[in-house]
């Protein structure tokens, strides 16, 4: 009982930070039509102007400058950068943002090393949350899961409470009538994007002392954002939470299960030669097939359902 309910709240934690990750490519998606390569990077970068602005003034401070920072950049990557290529078409763009994340890697790694910074989490945020008997769960996993859902319901509230919102879901469909009214939809553009770059940094910042803060971290997670983004439905807020939701439950559960076939098989008397290669495939644990269980996932989801879980369009 006490493992399921820890691996539950692992999971759920875990799969609120791929959302955080996720939201911001999936509203610059969904608004622009752009599929940013690049949104890790700046998870990334989230993470870095975290610890260097923790190292001067604290993590809380940290907390609301490196977002803002971040957002900023990609800010000025979409004025000065992709609204360039924009007119070029969506594989343009494509290879604009593949690009600029090594571009990204590359100025990291000359400003801060090659090598983990110590970014580490706050001494308040340390310690357990509360204890099942003997597993605890942390204070700043729960910190993590509080954050992630200020984020999700500041997001419903901006696009559907505010005019900027109403705007910005106006000019994805009807550009010109946006424009007819007197809004600078290319400044709404950047905003978009912006605030989408500025979600992955809020991201990084908490992510990057749960974790570990270096040049591959964007390599790491990048990958497994666009898993969740076509498996939720390309575009879909609300379908890249229920995928963030599942793919970290699956995730979190599987590292912590050592099942394999062979013990059933070997209930039944059914158990392979151990020099067949049938008997490797079928001794793998379900903790050593964890990592590839998001992309399986992927594949099942494109072939029955190519729009993914809640989206419109298909992937």
């Amino acid at each position: 009982m006490e493992f399921t309910l820890i691996s539950l709240l692992n999971g759920l934690s875990y799969g609120l930070l791929l959302f955080m990750l996720s939201s911001g490519l999936t509203l610059i998606f969904s608004m622009m039509g752009v599929l940013n390569f690049a949104h890790a990077s700046f998870y990334m970068l989230g993470a870095y102007f975290g610890y260097a602005t923790s190292q001067l003034l604290g993590f809380w401070a940290a907390l609301l400058i490196a977002p803002v920072l971040t957002g900023l950049a990609g800010a000025l990557v979409e004025r000065f950068g992709l609204r360039a290529v924009h007119k070029f078409g969506h594989v343009s763009e494509l290879l604009f943002t593949f690009g600029l994340s090594y571009v990204i890697v590359e100025l990291v790694q000359l400003v801060w090393g090659r090598s983990a910074v110590p970014y580490k989490i706050p001494p308040a945020l340390e310690g357990p949350l509360f204890s099942l008997f003997t597993m605890a769960f942390p204070v700043y996993r729960g910190f993590m899961m509080l954050v992630a859902v200020l984020m999700v319901l500041a997001i419903w509230l901006l696009l559907t409470r505010t005019r900027i919102g109403l705007v910005i879901q106006a000019a994805l469909t009807h550009p010109e009538a946006v424009e007819a009214l007197g809004h600078n939809v290319p400044r709404v553009f950047m905003m978009v994007f912006g605030g989408g770059c500025a979600l992955a940094g809020l991201a990084g910042v908490i992510g990057g002392n749960a974790f570990v803060t270096e040049p591959a971290m964007a390599a790491t997670v990048g990958s497994i954002i666009f898993v969740v983004v076509v498996v939720g439905g390309m575009g879909s807020l609300g379908g890249a939470f229920l995928a963030s939701l599942l793919i970290g439950m699956i995730q979190t559960f599987a590292v912590a299960l050592d099942w394999s076939l062979l013990g059933p098989l070997a209930r039944l008397g059914m158990v392979p030669n151990h020099e067949w290669p049938a008997y490797r495939l079928l001794s793998l644990t379900l903790s050593e097939v964890a990592p590839i269980l998001p992309y399986l996932l992927l594949v099942l989801v494109l072939i029955f359902r190519p729009r993914g879980l809640m989206g419109k369009r298909e992937s």
